[in-house]
């Protein structure tokens, strides 16, 4: 099975996939997560290190691959979760897409790409331009992390649409959604009313998940010297066994953005938002 996990940029999109990763882990499974963002810090909560990424050996290696080895670029982290940092070109230079595919097709030179239960592809989401869109082309589901904010479900019906047009000629299907760090779901839940997609978790408003990425471990590590942060892990452990039991997934309904800003606008105008994340420029424009 394969994943793509996608996101708003600073969702906790990686630290999120970490967990996950983990989890299925504890389920028995073999995994790979490959980092697919150029700041290559992806598999930073497993291994508590930036490893250096497959461009950066291509590189040194002239981009022989017959001269690369799996222990070159394939790093084991906490649980036994193997990771890859794909990294990226020089900022403004190259195509991001292009560094998925020269990842995977080093993976199938190693024989490594098919030795796996699972590969997790953790993907910078904000635009999902065709090239950062390119590990859909592999994944049998997509994950969307999100929070109850405006920004974030922009961006998630961004990657949405995404999905949708990928399967119209690829196996993809959206598995749902994960809010993370959020105390409440009423907008998300306004969203899947208009747009049906499965909600898989809601990950509480909880400090330690953030102080997990800080430290450069994953909640399950921590939980091995604190008992009380068991509960959390309970959460990633929940979104692990719904994945393993092959969902069905869906093709999402479009919903252009003008549609879906009408859509959250008028949520904003007519509830009691204190408590939901909004950008205040959003806010400004809607009272326009």
């Amino acid at each position: 099975m394969k994943l793509a996990v996608y996101g708003k940029g600073g969702i906790g999109k990686s630290t999120t996939s970490c967990n996950i990763s983990v989890a299925l882990t504890k389920r028995g499974k073999k995994v790979l997560q490959i980092g697919c963002d150029p700041k290559h810090d992806s598999t930073f909560t497993l291994t508590g290190l930036l490893v250096p990424t497959i461009i950066d050996v291509l590189q040194e290696k002239d981009y022989h691959y017959e001269n690369v080895w799996p222990e070159d670029v394939i790093y084991q982290g906490f649980g036994g979760v193997d990771c890859v940092e794909a990294g990226g070109p020089p900022a403004g230079a190259g195509c991001g897409g292009y560094v998925v595919g020269e990842t995977v097709k080093l993976l199938k030179e190693l024989n490594a790409f098919d030795n796996y239960d699972i590969i997790l592809f953790d993907v910078l989401g904000d635009v999902v331009c065709g090239g950062f869109s390119s590990p859909l082309n592999y994944a049998n589901y997509c994950l969307i992390i999100t929070d109850n904010g405006f920004d974030a479900l922009f961006a998630s019906n961004r990657i949405a649409v995404s999905v949708r047009e990928k399967a119209r000629t690829h196996q993809i299907r959206l598995a749902g959604l994960v809010g993370n760090r959020t105390s409440k779901r009423d907008l998300i839940d306004k969203y899947i009313e208009t747009v049906p997609i499965p909600v898989l978790e809601i990950l509480p408003l909880i400090e330690d998940v953030r102080i997990s990425r800080v430290k450069g471990k994953t909640l399950f590590e921590m939980a091995q010297n604190d008992s009380s942060l068991n509960y959390i892990c309970d959460y990633y452990l929940n979104i692990a066994d719904q994945i393993l039991a092959k969902p069905e997934g869906v093709v999402p309904k479009l919903l252009p953005d003008r549609d879906l800003f009408t859509l959250l606008s008028d949520f904003y105008l007519n509830t009691n938002v204190s408590d939901t994340p909004v950008n205040k420029d959003i806010l400004e424009l809607i009272t326009l």
